[in-house]
């Protein structure tokens, strides 16, 4: 049960700070009972390149100043798709074309999404 504490606190962290920075189309996807790559997907469009690299730039500062540790990234902002992932938490950013051609949430339509109270 910490752990699913943990993810869902990392969760409305992250999904807090996206939406503060204004990135769009914020969606969180629940995996735990659908993959074993991750528990949670949390999915956000980026207005473009330079909005790409301060929302991750945003949240590797995030992670850092809350002290999560042991998180791995992936991806440059120049192609359109980054990724983070902290444990049971992983988050892509992407630009708006890539995120439409990848679409995750269709990949994953059967697993639950997360509503989180207060959250947009």
């Amino acid at each position: 049960m910490e752990t699913m504490d943990s993810d869902l606190q990392i969760i409305k962290e992250v999904v807090g700070f996206l939406d503060e920075r204004k990135a769009e189309d914020i969606v969180t996807i629940d995996l735990r009972q659908h993959a074993n790559i991750a528990d949670y997907f949390i999915i956000a469009t980026g207005a473009n390149k330079p909005h790409l690299k301060a929302l991750y730039d945003g949240l590797q500062r995030l992670y850092k100043n809350a002290g999560f540790k042991g998180y791995n990234k992936e991806g440059i902002p120049d192609s359109g798709w980054m990724i983070m992932d902290y444990h049971g938490v992983m988050v892509h950013i992407f630009e708006r074309e890539l995120r439409e051609f990848y679409d995750l949430e269709k990949l994953w339509k059967d697993a639950p999404v997360v509503e989180l109270e207060g959250m947009s």
